[in-house]
């Protein structure tokens, strides 16, 4: 059976379509926007409370530090017998940390409770990074190497059994 000739083979579109075109630019675009935004977007200063490992108010709007979990004010950690105030070490640690100069505070999200999530420092210094890093809170995958560090060198909840910060908050709040 012959088949009729069609003519010259044509080759495929080689690139992008004009639709993915405008998809990745508009894509871009939205990506610049939320860039220059964030940089824009007034910082939270002013004075600060510690309230517990990971949440505090600065300038009278309370603040959740993003990407970790510390333990509760309460909570303590360790082998029964040898047990220590975890909560409070976190506590006081963030204390510490914040003391050390001038608190600013970027938002990134709102929680359940209304707090601004928030990506803070003191001194140049990011809080969530080192209050991980000494081993008093969980990291929720931001701080993750510092996580891994302290858990190497068995820093603060590392040390010994402990249960986690959302485990005893279920079970005692």
């Amino acid at each position: 059976m012959n088949v009729p000739w069609r003519g010259p083979r044509r080759r495929p579109r080689r690139g992008w379509r004009p639709d993915t075109w405008k998809s990745v630019l508009v894509a871009l675009a939205m990506i610049a926007v939320a860039l220059v935004a964030e940089r824009f977007l007034p910082a939270i200063t002013g004075s600060v409370r510690v309230a517990d490992g990971d949440s505090l108010e600065v300038g009278g709007e309370r603040i959740r530090l993003e990407g970790l979990d510390a333990p509760e004010l309460h909570q303590s950690c360790g082998a029964p017998g040898k047990e220590w105030p975890c909560g409070r070490r976190a506590r006081e640690a963030l204390q510490t940390l914040v003391d050390a100069g001038e608190v600013s505070c970027r938002p990134v999200d709102e929680d359940r409770y209304g707090r601004a999530v928030s990506i803070c420092e003191a001194g140049g210094r990011d809080l969530g990074s080192a209050i991980v890093a000494q081993g008093l809170a969980i990291s929720l995958g931001a701080y993750a190497t510092e996580e891994r560090e302290a858990r190497a060198s068995q820093r603060g909840i590392w040390a010994g059994p402990f249960e986690r910060p959302a485990d005893w908050r279920a079970r005692n709040m």
